[in-house]
């Protein structure tokens, strides 16, 4: 009977061939570091970084001993930049798997062994309560909280295959006094507590000729506020009437990397900032970009930046830009993990020597 069996699953298999050779099939297969098995239950890839994490934290166990060991500091250090990446690496592939406990149990185990080391605990202790001791986000929120950033970064992605040639993004700057151009346009940025705001003064020949506000998220950032005054510009200029088409324009930013960075960095609003810079340019404008040190008693600097502060309140938020940075992204997914973190605790029913010292 068992060898009926095993003809009937032989004659089951399906040969597939390319090229006139046998193609072999496999049970599973490792695609840029991930296991992948052919039900796509991620089993094997579980097993294989926690076994790996695992050999990695036994090897620490020889420095880290009761009398002559390393410190919390260092094996603080070595976990978040050894051991955290490797349990972080491709969580939002198989981040579902966690849904399951023996997975979710297998990861938190890698975690507790390192843990314990560091928080100098015996090994009978929960492991709720060395992640407390440590102050070390427990692993499942932390592999949740790497899936949704990983949604939100994919989102509002820029696709690379719309990046400029680098010969079209080359931006002129110059810290030299230029104030003989026909045209200068000092911007600038704020963000308080009521909101953020960009602001834009355009000079003539000396003469205010106009003025641009505009408001973005109130999570949004100032340096995001500054460089989306700079696309606003770009955009007006087409608007602004010259007889010589020559423009000097003037950056009022209190830091200096805007200036020579702007053509290095891919981010979404800088991506725009190129693209309209080079149509600018193709229109017959010569523009220059200018650090100008703030509050110095520039006319046009001052002038935009009181703009800047009065678009934190007024008028609506602008459509063009509303994405919230990935930075404050990032710290309010810690901070919900951290709130879910304090609500496990309090409900948890392990490490009560650990609440009372807390409490007391």
């Amino acid at each position: 009977m068992l060898l009926t069996r095993r003809k009937r699953k032989e004659k089951k298999k399906v040969a597939v061939y390319l090229n006139n050779k046998a193609i072999t099939q496999v049970q599973k297969l490792k695609y840029l570091g991930i296991i992948f098995d052919y039900k796509l239950t991620f089993r094997d890839h579980i097993n294989y970084i926690a076994e790996k994490c695992t050999k990695l934290t036994f090897t620490l166990a020889k420095p880290a001993k009761i009398n002559w060991e390393l410190g919390h500091k260092a094996l603080k250090t070595i976990y978040v930049g050894a051991i955290l990446p490797i349990l972080l690496y491709g969580a939002p592939v198989w981040i579902r798997v966690m849904e399951k406990g023996k997975y979710k149990n297998k990861i938190s185990r890698v975690q507790r062994l390192i843990n314990i080391k560091m928080a100098k605990t015996y090994r009978t202790v929960s492991s709720e309560a060395p992640c407390v001791v440590t102050g070390m986000t427990p692993i499942h929120l932390k592999i949740e909280q790497a899936g949704e950033f990983y949604l939100h970064t994919k989102i509002h992605a820029k696709d690379t295959r719309f990046w400029q040639h680098p010969a079209e993004t080359v931006i002129r700057t110059s810290e030299g006094n230029e104030e003989d151009s026909p045209l200068l346009i000092y911007t600038d940025g704020s963000k308080t507590e009521k909101g953020v705001g960009s602001g834009i003064a355009i000079y003539r020949s000396g003469q205010n000729i106009r003025t641009l506000q505009f408001k973005v998220n109130k999570k949004c950032t100032n340096k995001q506020a500054e460089q989306l005054a700079i696309l606003k510009t770009l955009e007006s200029i087409d608007n602004t009437q010259m007889a010589d088409k020559r423009l000097q324009y003037t950056r009022i930013v209190r830091q200096h990397w805007l200036c020579y960075k702007i053509s290095k960095i891919h981010k979404n609003i800088i991506e725009d900032i190129r693209r309209q810079w080079y149509e600018t340019k193709k229109a017959g404008w010569q523009i220059t970009l200018r650090w100008v040190k703030a509050h110095a008693g520039t006319r046009g600097n001052e002038l935009a930046d009181t703009l800047a502060k009065k678009a934190t309140t007024n008028g609506t938020i602008t459509e063009r830009y509303t994405r919230i940075p990935k930075s404050v992204v990032l710290r309010q997914l810690e901070e919900g993990s951290a709130r879910k973190w304090q609500r496990s605790w309090t409900q948890t029913t392990k490490g009560s020597t650990k609440k009372n010292t807390s409490q007391t």
